[in-house]
């Protein structure tokens, strides 16, 4: 009972420093060391009769977990035992392998394994099924042990036993773990003798480096014009997107500012350094998985019209994070303000401050939306993600593919394939011929590819609904009909959907010769969004009116075509 009075006293004597030290404000603070007060009562209640033994760090976790996700996604308690994953998501550093493993049906199997870093070098292949590591067996082990397992000081060694596509007996493998560095810049290359490609996948330290790099020797290698991908990039580091933004505007420019309840932290962030390149015409892939870094810098190449915008608007997310020390090693990060890009605008989506009675959010209406002007006089508006100068809608796959896709079938197809054939063409000239892809009918003859489609969700739901109100024996023949025929129509969609289903497979079995870098190029060409940014790039008097305002080609915009009231300040 000692420990529990001190740990009430601890919470108490926390609400009296509270108000001790703020004099000012007395009745919000009096509210805060009330609520604390409640708060250490209720759990010291809870900890001493509920019926069975209460984990007291669990059950504060979940209580602090539940308050923080009130306001906003964002705003998160890093607990001293997840601060290591915390700073190699910061950082993108961490020791271990460099392999992607996931755990299906019960199973631990390596998804792919990073060119040149330690599981790659050591023969470890996707498709590996891993029995155990370092002896402990791992079949009943969750992703994040596995995880653990797997990661360790450099230069330590690993022992995995696993089995393979083709071989009876499990193969021991050992590996030297390493300092691993997640690439944020996957992939660069050239696309035709003049255009250069690179992706972007994070914002961790050192991105901006690696972008000037990658751009450096896409110019060295012939490169006029570039294209900018930066789809699904969550986002990462405020000042690498600062950086990166700096590499194409002028020294001296504004590149973004940040507000909020705390004004000795608000801040503009100016490019600072000597640009790379200011004149090269770029155009940059968006989509609607982009999002915070990723909208700052498409954000700002839009505002001083510095490129043309290519794909989907983003995600909307304009809110700052900073991380603040907590007792016992642990941390919190927590949003401390918004940011405003050159034009002005906040690109923040979803208004965390107001919520419904029921506790659910609203994104900014149309009608509150607010016109700015990049630095050009082309309109932009805030409150809704970065939208792009020419829209390219993301393909939805067919119901047969997402199957293939969730039960792993093209996976463990590519898997076969690789252990059957030791070579194939390079990445971007491989094709499955149409002998191939009847192989891979074969293949999936006996295995579980049923599946329900929207249509006969909505015939079964009619079904129900005429049987309650007694009429389903009047359309009974018709409905049967129907039925048949989207049965007979799914019997075919192997065949209807043959290039979708062969392009995903040509992609993953690509990814096993060729890793990372060849299934990027596997998707050269027949992606919509870099054909849309080739066909951008290779006309240069569109390229060139998409920024400027008033020509037919500005009237295409998305955002020209929006009818939203409000005037802000325009680009500076």
């Amino acid at each position: 009972m000692r420990k529990k009075s001190i740990l009430a006293a601890t919470f108490l004597g926390g609400a009296a420093l509270l108000v001790s030290f703020r004099p000012a404000d007395n009745e919000r603070y009096f509210e805060i060391a009330k609520n604390l007060d409640i708060f250490a009562t209720l759990f010291k209640e809870v900890n001493t009769y509920y019926v069975d033994e209460v984990p007291p760090a669990k059950l504060v976790k979940t209580g602090i977990d539940a308050m923080l996700k009130s306001l906003d996604p964002y705003t998160n308690y890093i607990a001293e035992d997840d601060i290591e994953d915390f700073r190699t998501m910061t950082t993108g550093q961490y020791g271990g392998i460099g392999a992607v493993v996931s755990k299906r049906n019960g199973k631990t199997v390596v998804q792919a394994a990073y060119e040149g870093y330690p599981a790659q070098k050591a023969g470890l292949l996707p498709g590996d099924e891993i029995l155990n590591i370092n002896g402990v067996v791992v079949e009943k082990k969750s992703n994040a042990d596995v995880s653990k397992l797997l990661k360790g000081q450099a230069n330590s060694v690993v022992k995995l036993l696993v089995t393979r596509f083709g071989q009876e007996a499990p193969v021991e493998i050992n590996i030297t773990r390493d300092k691993i560095q997640v690439d944020n810049v996957p992939y660069y290359g050239m696309l035709t003798p003049e255009i250069g490609y690179f992706q972007l996948s994070g914002f961790t330290v050192d991105a901006g480096k690696e972008v000037r790099l990658a751009v450096t020797k896409l110019k060295e290698q012939g490169a006029k014009k570039l294209i900018f991908d930066i789809r699904d990039n969550p986002g990462g580091l405020l000042n690498e997107a600062v950086n990166i933004s700096n590499l194409f505007v002028d020294k001296g420019r504004d590149i973004v500012s940040t507000k909020g309840k705390v004004a000795d932290w608000n801040k503009t962030y100016k490019a600072l350094d000597t640009p790379l390149d200011t004149q090269i015409p770029i155009v940059i892939i968006t989509s609607n998985r982009s999002a915070s870094a990723s909208e700052i810098v498409s954000g700002v190449l839009q505002d001083y019209d510095r490129a043309v915008l290519v794909g989907e608007r983003t995600f909307g997310k304009g809110l700052v994070q900073a991380t603040r020390p907590l007792s016992y090693n642990s941390q919190l990060k927590v949003t401390t303000a918004k940011y405003y890009i050159p034009s002005g605008r906040c690109i923040q989506e979803i208004d965390y401050t107001h919520r419904a009675d029921d506790g659910t959010l609203g994104k900014v209406p149309d009608s509150l939306r607010t016109a700015f002007k990049t630095q050009a006089g082309r309109a932009v508006y805030d409150g809704g993600g970065v939208a792009p100068d020419v829209a390219v809608q993301e393909r939805e796959i067919a119901d047969i593919t997402r199957v293939l896709l969730q039960k792993s079938y093209l996976f463990d197809y590519a898997t076969r394939y690789r252990a059957q054939h030791p070579s194939i063409t390079a990445a971007r000239q491989f094709k499955l011929t149409d002998a191939d892809y009847q192989q891979f009918v074969d293949y999936l003859k006996g295995k579980d590819v049923s599946y329900e489609t929207e249509t006969e969700k909505a015939l079964t739901s009619l079904t129900k609904r005429l049987k309650a109100e007694k009429h389903y024996d009047d359309v009974k023949t018709e409905l049967e009909a129907t039925r048949r025929k989207v049965t007979t129509n799914k019997a075919n969609d192997l065949t209807r959907f043959k290039p979708e289903i062969r392009e995903l497979l040509e992609q993953e079995i690509v990814s096993r010769y060729y890793f990372q870098k060849g299934s990027i190029e596997a998707t050269f060409d027949d992606d919509p969004n870099i054909l849309t940014a080739l066909s951008v790039l290779n006309d240069q008097p569109r390229y060139a009116a998409l920024l400027r305002t008033g020509t037919e080609e500005a009237k295409t915009r998305p955002e020209a075509k929006r009818n939203v009231s409000g005037n802000g300040s325009g680009g500076r």
